[in-house]
């Protein structure tokens, strides 16, 4: 397992991907954050605050994280290596957990440089190092869990295809339902009755709920349920070729 989480971290950087991915992530980010004027400024908003990056980024990541993973399984088909790799000493499991890890550190990656961010708000505060740490490093951890989950959906949806055109889509499209979805849900008229149950199953009332800082059990319990949901279907769907 281990080599072939090597392989798929050093595929990430052979070629331009990995570099793109990162890049892409911090030049939107900044260009919103810091040079483009509205709402996401910090500068204009006059607040030593990283709010405007955590509504930011799970959006772009929205895109991104799936733009990573979309080749798991879809290219492995199409170049015919995928019968190859499944004949390795090798479980299923381990091969999509080697593939979930090697995409999820290229997403931990691309968010070690946004600690410029917070060094850069934090040196500007009023007095400087005026700024909600606790609250950013909460916000900090949801977005990494968010990333982890889109990581998930994203090697389930290239396990379904051998086009990573399709397999962009659907990860964008289910990563899409699952962070707002239920929102949208929730204020149905035949759902208002159970709409906090309703938004308890989508990824942003958690988001929301640790962004503010406090760290509570069960929103690190449907994190953790739905990445593995995830992967489950996926080995679900690699051991379909058995019947």
């Amino acid at each position: 397992m281990r080599v072939l989480l090597l392989k798929e971290i050093q595929g990430f950087f052979s070629s331009l991907i990995g570099y793109i991915v990162i890049a892409v992530f911090l030049i939107t980010n900044s260009l919103f954050l810091w040079i483009f004027p509205g709402d996401y400024n910090i500068p204009d908003s006059g607040y030593a605050s990283l709010d405007s990056l955590f509504t930011l980024a799970p959006w772009i990541f929205l895109f991104l994280v799936p733009a990573i993973t979309m080749r798991s399984f879809s290219e492995e088909k199409k170049t015919g290596t995928m019968e190859f790799l499944l004949t390795k000493p090798l479980t299923d499991l381990q091969i999509i957990l080697a593939k979930y890890f090697g995409a999820l550190i290229l997403v931990i990656l691309s968010l070690l440089p946004t600690l410029i961010f917070y060094w850069s708000v934090s040196a500007l505060g009023n007095p400087p190092g005026n700024i909600d740490s606790g609250g950013t490093l909460g916000a900090a951890l949801g977005l990494f869990f968010l990333g982890a989950i889109y990581v998930a959906i994203g090697i389930f949806a290239s396990s379904l295809s051998d086009n990573q055109i399709i397999a962009f889509i659907v990860a964008v499209i289910l990563s899409f339902t699952v962070y707002m979805g239920f929102d949208f849900l929730s204020s149905l008229p035949g759902l208002q009755s159970f709409d906090a149950f309703v938004l308890s199953l989508g990824i942003n009332d958690h988001y929301k709920s640790i962004s503010r800082g406090v760290i509570d059990s069960r929103d690190i319990l449907y994190y953790s349920v739905v990445i593995v949901f995830f992967l489950l279907v996926t080995r679900f769907k690699l051991q379909s070729r058995y019947w």
